[in-house]
């Protein structure tokens, strides 16, 4: 028989020996002991990320529940009423009173009471397949105007809907209509009238339909339409004839003014002396017998600007911002019926104005604002960097704004610029004009004292 070699299987003395040597040992003669050192080391790894993988299912099923519990609270919370809140209140302490005493008189009112409770919860079941529809005639009001709208809510369903409420919001209000019993195919119209106070812009709706017990312990309201904005437009006034000076400019758009000199030919007319003969038209003179000369329409430069202060500090009251909104809108309305670019700003930026429509739009939802970069001397500023090529600039401010910043807000204008400042104070009672530097300031105190106001710049 044959022997295997030495090499391959090294005696028991022999690792021994090794071992005390100091020799390194193999990797496959580690001690028992180690080797089940480290399993119990991987198998309790195995066992606590087995628990924690537990522990964190756990937790989402704890917190899914509380998530879930949660939005059951609310949803009851939202359809029980004060009066329901009491009337639960007080037949849990009744309840209490006649079990922990044993009075039959509290157990009567208890099981009365609820009674009277799981009958009004009653009313909460059922549908209102209601196919509703909102109406406003005008969507876009001036303050004090009435804005008239209709709701009109039909029953296309194959079952009578019992007697409901519908809840119009309204602003921070709310209008109730009682909707009576709809039979099939049966519709019922509701006609109301929103009175606007101030300007602003209003929310109207969403309509809800509300289902509720005659007692009011309990009420459950559906969305069935969106809400329509209502635009309560700042009052305005009209400007006749607003022409606060003009640039001539080659770019500019014709106006209705006749010149002997400019770019945009209008007619021929007879010579004149004084004319310039550069203008002659030779071809009509030969052909009339008369000496004809070219006549024009001036082209003025357009760009019309209205800067609008918005700092708090500026005004001594709100009835002063009113005036001061109302003044600029009315000053942007004649520019856009003259067919001029109109350029609105405030300390945060330009104003929409492409249209009446939109310009007015945008002013009713402008509020206060405390800009960090300042008042109207930062917004004049501000149109000196944006609009370097305005032809006139109308800056609104408020009675607080003393002469000094008045002074700077138009000095730091474009060069060339017609200026004209507009002081909102409540104070006074009749316009006044003075002259600041290069521009010309007018102080108003109401909106229908503009117009002779302008009229005493133009004058």
């Amino acid at each position: 028989m044959t022997q295997a070699p030495e090499t391959l299987a090294p005696s028991r003395r022999a690792r021994r020996d090794a071992g005390v040597s100091g020799a390194p040992v193999a990797p496959d003669t580690q001690p028992a002991d180690d080797v089940a050192e480290e399993a119990t080391d991987a198998g309790a790894t195995l066992v606590a990320a087995r628990e924690a993988t537990r522990g964190e299912k756990w937790r989402e099923r704890v917190e899914s529940a509380w998530r879930s519990t949660a939005r059951v609270g609310r949803a009851v919370a939202e359809v029980i009423r004060p009066l329901g809140w009491v009337l639960i209140a007080s037949t849990v302490v009744v309840w209490w009173l006649a079990l922990a005493f044993g009075w039959e008189e509290f157990l009567v009112a208890a099981a009365v009471l609820s009674a009277v409770i799981v009958l009004c919860v009653a009313f909460l079941f059922g549908r209102t397949s209601y196919d509703i529809e909102l109406d406003l005639t005008r969507t876009h009001v001036v303050v004090g105007e009435r804005a008239v709208g209709g709701l009109t809510l039909v029953n296309n369903t194959s079952r009578t809907i019992l007697p409901s409420e519908v809840v119009l919001p309204v602003g921070a209000g709310r209008g109730v209509f009682q909707v009576p019993r709809l039979a099939p195919a049966q519709e019922h119209e509701e006609v109301f009238a929103i009175p606007t106070s101030r300007r602003g812009v209003l929310s109207v709706g969403p309509v809800s339909v509300r289902r509720g017990d005659p007692l009011g312990l309990f009420e459950r309201t559906n969305d069935r339409r969106q809400a329509v904005d209502l635009y309560v437009h700042p009052r305005t006034t009209s400007l006749d004839g607003l022409s606060l000076g003009h640039l001539r400019d080659l770019e500019g758009l014709p106006a209705q003014h006749l010149s002997r000199d400019d770019v945009s030919f209008h007619a021929l007319r007879e010579y004149q002396p004084g004319d310039d003969l550069r203008h002659v038209h030779w071809k009509s003179t030969a052909r009339v017998g008369e000496v004809m000369v070219r006549q024009y329409e001036e082209t003025r430069r357009s760009h019309f600007v209205v800067g609008l202060s918005t700092h708090p500090d500026e005004y001594r009251d709100p009835e002063e911002f009113e005036v001061a909104i109302s003044a600029a809108a009315s000053v942007g309305l004649r520019a856009l019926r003259d067919s001029r670019i109109l350029d609105a700003r405030t300390q945060h930026g330009p104003v929409r104005s492409i249209t009446a429509r939109r310009f007015l739009d945008e002013l009713s939802m402008l509020e206060h604002s405390r800009p960090r970069s300042g008042g109207v001397v930062a917004l004049a500023g501000s149109i000196a960097a944006h609009a370097p090529q305005a032809a006139v600039v109308v800056l609104v401010t408020g009675s607080k704004t003393d002469a000094a910043d008045l002074r700077l807000a138009c000095s730091r204008l474009p060069l060339g610029v017609r200026a004209l400042a507009i002081v909102a104070d409540s104070r006074v009672d009749a316009p006044a004009l003075k002259r600041i530097g290069e521009a010309d300031v007018v102080t108003i105190g109401d909106l229908d004292q503009l117009p002779r106001a302008v009229r005493k710049v133009l004058s």
